[in-house]
């Protein structure tokens, strides 16, 4: 491609909430365009951007895929994206790679929480879109009503270029509201004809002509000068306002069609061409000098020196790690040496390829604003940025999405406790929203994700792509323990077996500390009633004793020991008998101080649609929730509460199922307070039940 046709490439991101029908709208358009010889169908298993297997057992988009295509001398990259919540941050992750999208609704459907969830973040990258209303061939109310609509939740200006003639079983085709013909569509050929405009649609199309005609005056005064003075505009006047309505981000031309029928594509890519922004239109792209921290920026000039930023990373079986990038400057070739300016570490590229679904196809460059695949860097990541070291910059990494839903995860067996880190390592690298951790206080590793089905996946394809086999558990709440009150005792080893004897002798106090203080051991011993070689001992036993716990077998903290007295034998005593006698003295001061059970709990943000809030806030306070507070943000509401961690392990699919899937959940670890009295006495039972359960085993 040369830097001359940069204006005759669009990347174009396939946008929707899951079941709008996206992927199936991308297999209609490349095929629609010929560089697909068949029509590939999601239920079936023969799409081409749907192509793992998880994806075909469940008919859904779980990664982002690309595809390239030619119409009318333009290349379009055509980035089909996910739509179920679980998948959403590698379509935000993706937007930025196109600066344009076709945002897929389903009219019968309306709208859902992740469609607005996508519309929000474009909204924030300035993405110009288009509305396509897909599956108008399936049953469903008044199209245009209900469109209407769509486009007052989203608070948008919708434009319509087409009018829709007969819906469900009936639906023939659209009117144009440019040509003011009626195209009807031929079976499920993608053909069509024009033909006069049906007779009980005439005053419908007639309005929304008079509409989008006013819409595309008020783009630009010389326009709205000639509309305001009763003269017609030009059909070329018409589609130079509406693209550049669109470009200001203003206005959201509406076309209607079917995917599966291939009703409205040839006019949709004819729409991404006239009015979606070309990378020039996009402007420049806003970064920093790595060296001396001052804001850059780069045009789309393939003249200028490289750069380009990693948004996703692929591992594929035979070309092992691939970087897909989007070229913002310069140009990017086979065999040359780039400057990842994230790392400060040289590369060298090896092969490139553009992407078409699961297949490869190999080039030798790629220039400014154009989407490729390069393999095998070494030292590359999602949110890197590659450059040319004499005139470095660093683009923004990517936004982080925290985890919704932790399971502990336990390998099935000894050949799979190798495997799985391997395998979760390589998994991670693609889904940036995966999280492996261990936690110190149960030894347990915890694999967080974005939801359940997500979790799911994950275990698939470790089996699948690793040969690594898991079990999934809810993970173990890790419970504290402290004490209430101070409390004095002794603690005296003394043992005689014949020969030399065992003699320690101590006296402690122990005192609770404010909570996050941790632990405290003071040495008040005077006078030598302890010799001091023996002191490190006590404090030995005393804090191994508190990482077993006393109440339910949990890591005691905050809480001060004091050594105050005790006394030794010249000939028995030992580092042993003084750390045992430290032990012993700690358990019985403890029993005096009122021992309790601490529970972590966790600072939850709640957005649900209003109409839910009390549905929710009753089943946070169910959970031993306290709500801190409620805000609005746009038509959802944030609940803000303090919730125990064990009562919100699962709630992933419980907000789901209150919610109808329009509730999202974020938390993050707040502090530890004391158990309740009723819930202690059933820790405690579970966790001796646990403990003779490991014993027998």
């Amino acid at each position: 491609m040369a830097s001359t046709e940069i204006d005759k490439l669009r990347n174009t991101g396939i946008l929707g909430h899951g079941g709008a029908g996206k992927t199936s709208l991308g297999e209609a358009m490349i095929f629609a365009a010929g560089a697909s010889q068949r029509l590939g169908r999601v239920e079936d298993g023969s799409s081409v951007f749907d192509h793992e297997p998880e994806e075909i057992k469940r008919h859904i988009s779980i990664s982002t895929a690309f595809h390239t295509l030619k119409w009318k001398k333009f290349d379009l990259n055509l980035i089909d994206t996910p739509g179920y919540a679980p998948f959403l941050a590698d379509t935000v992750h993706c937007m930025r790679s196109f600066g344009g999208a076709v945002f897929v609704v389903n009219p019968s459907v309306g709208l859902r929480v992740e469609a607005q969830r996508i519309w929000a973040h474009a909204n924030q990258r300035n993405t110009r879109r288009l509305l396509f209303a897909n599956r108008i061939d399936r049953e469903g109310a008044n199209i245009l009503e209900a469109v209407e609509g769509i486009l007052n939740d989203l608070e948008v200006k919708g434009v319509h270029l087409q009018v829709p003639i007969g819906s469900g079983e009936t639906f023939a085709g659209v009117v144009d509201l440019l040509l003011m013909k009626a195209l009807i569509f031929e079976g499920d050929s993608g053909k069509f004809s024009q033909k006069d405009i049906p007779e009980e649609l005439k005053k419908t199309v007639q309005d929304l002509r008079v509409r989008l005609t006013e819409s595309v005056a008020e783009t630009d005064d010389a326009l709205l000068e000639k509309y305001l003075d009763g003269q017609e505009l030009s059909l070329e006047e018409i589609k130079q306002g509406l693209r550049m309505g669109v470009l200001q981000g203003k206005i959201v031309p509406v076309l209607y069609g079917s995917a599966t029928r291939l009703i409205g594509i040839p006019q949709l890519l004819d729409a991404i061409i006239d009015y979606l922004p070309s990378p020039l239109d996009e402007g420049e792209q806003q970064g920093k000098n790595p060296v001396t921290g001052e804001s850059e920026a780069r045009s789309h000039d393939s003249a200028a020196p490289l750069s380009a930023y990693v948004f996703k990373t692929i591992i594929d079986p035979f070309a092992g790690r691939l970087s897909i990038m989007r070229v913002v400057s310069g140009r990017i070739a086979t065999d040359m040496g780039v400057y990842n300016s994230n790392k400060q570490a040289k590369e060298k590229i090896g092969h490139l390829f553009r992407l078409e679904g699961k297949k490869q196809d190999l080039v030798r460059e790629a220039i400014a604003g154009e989407i490729i695949a390069a393999a095998k860097l070494k030292n590359v990541s999602s949110g890197d940025t590659l450059c040319d070291e004499r005139s470095p910059i660093q683009f923004d990494g990517l936004v982080h999405f925290p985890p919704h839903i932790s399971f502990a995860l336990e390998p099935k067996s000894r050949a799979d406790e190798d495997k799985v880190p391997q395998g979760l390592h390589r998994i991670m690298e693609e889904d940036l929203s995966v999280e492996m951790h261990r936690d110190h206080q149960t030894r347990e590793f915890i694999l967080s994700g974005m939801g359940q089905l997500h979790i799911e996946v994950i275990v698939e394809k470790l089996k699948r792509k690793y040969g690594a086999e898991v079990e999934l558990k809810a993970p173990k709440v890790p419970y504290l323990e402290t004490i209430k009150t101070s409390a004095k005792a002794q603690g005296k080893y003394k043992k005689q077996s014949g020969g030399r004897g065992q003699y320690g002798d101590t006296w402690i106090e122990i005192q609770p500390l404010p909570s996050g203080k941790g632990f405290e051991f003071v040495n008040k011993i005077v006078g030598g009633a302890i010799p001091r070689n023996y002191i490190p001992s006590v404090e030995k036993g005393i804090v191994e004793t508190m990482s077993g716990g006393y109440v339910a077998g949990y890591p005691m903290v905050d809480l001060r020991v004091t050594l105050y007295d005790g006394s030794y034998h010249e000939v028995d005593s030992s580092d042993m008998a003084f750390k045992i006698a430290g032990s012993m003295g700690f358990k019985i001061a403890v029993d005096k101080a009122k021992p309790v059970i601490l529970e972590p709990v966790m600072l939850v943000d709640v957005t649900v649609p209003e109409e839910c809030m009390g549905d929710v806030i009753g089943d946070l306070n169910s959970r031993r929730g306290r709500v801190l507070g409620v805000e609005a943000r746009g038509h959802y509401q944030v609940i803000k509460a303090n919730v125990p961690m064990s009562e919100i392990l699962r709630y992933a699919p419980d907000l789901t199922s209150i919610t109808s899937g329009r509730g999202e959940f974020q938390m993050e670890f707040t502090r530890y307070e004391e158990l309740p009295a009723h819930i202690t006495e059933k820790v405690i039972k579970e966790s001796k039940a646990a403990a003779e359960a490991q014993h027998k085993s």
